[in-house]
């Protein structure tokens, strides 16, 4: 690893709890994986893996205080739960904190927890990463999903946007639409 990130790395551990902590190095050496496997620039996804959840560790009020600060957009499913506002702040602290300017980098914190319509591979990789990481604890279809994220990224995207709607739906969690968008997308894909 290079030592750019190992010095990111002792950075961003000062601001996670442990089990955050955990959780990341599991993300950033899955994406550096699907990275390999599906021949994407390495660096990058361990650069995105390490910073995806940066901002994750700030408590809700906190977070929109700094998003309103900084003009961070704040929509209304994520007043109603700020957790979901750790991917734009963690995009945020990426660039300001970390000094990451490369946007496909940002993009991917960004977007790794409702997904968009298009993602770009790394976009992909992250969304997945977080889902697959070894850490994570038992999720339905989780060894399915693993595997499919080998062979197949979007119809991976599909199936954990599937299985996360189904979820959320149970336990009647105010959805983001950009999460309804991107499954829709995705599902498209699928069927054609």
């Amino acid at each position: 690893m290079n030592e750019k990130i190992v010095k990111m790395q002792k950075k961003v551990k000062k601001y996670l709890d442990e089990d955050r902590y955990q959780h990341t190095m599991g993300v950033m050496y899955t994406a550096g994986a699907l990275a390999m496997c599906h021949k994407v620039n390495i660096d990058k996804a361990l650069i995105a893996g390490l910073l995806h959840d940066c901002a994750k560790c700030i408590s809700a009020d906190k977070k929109i205080k700094i998003c309103k600060k900084n003009n961070i957009p704040i929509s209304e499913v994520e007043y109603e739960n700020p957790g979901l506002l750790h991917a734009k702040l963690g995009a945020f602290y990426a660039e300001s904190k970390y000094h990451i300017t490369d946007s496909e980098i940002l993009c991917a914190i960004r977007c790794h927890t409702t997904g968009r319509p298009a993602m770009s591979a790394l976009d992909k990789i992250i969304y997945i990463a977080d889902y697959i990481e070894p850490g994570r604890a038992a999720l339905p279809n989780l060894e399915a999903v693993r595997e499919l994220a080998f062979r197949d990224l979007d119809a991976c995207i599909c199936r954990i946007l599937k299985d996360s709607l189904a979820y959320l739906e149970s336990k009647n969690i105010p959805l983001d639409p950009m999460t309804e968008r991107t499954y829709q997308y995705y599902q498209e894909l699928e069927d054609e």
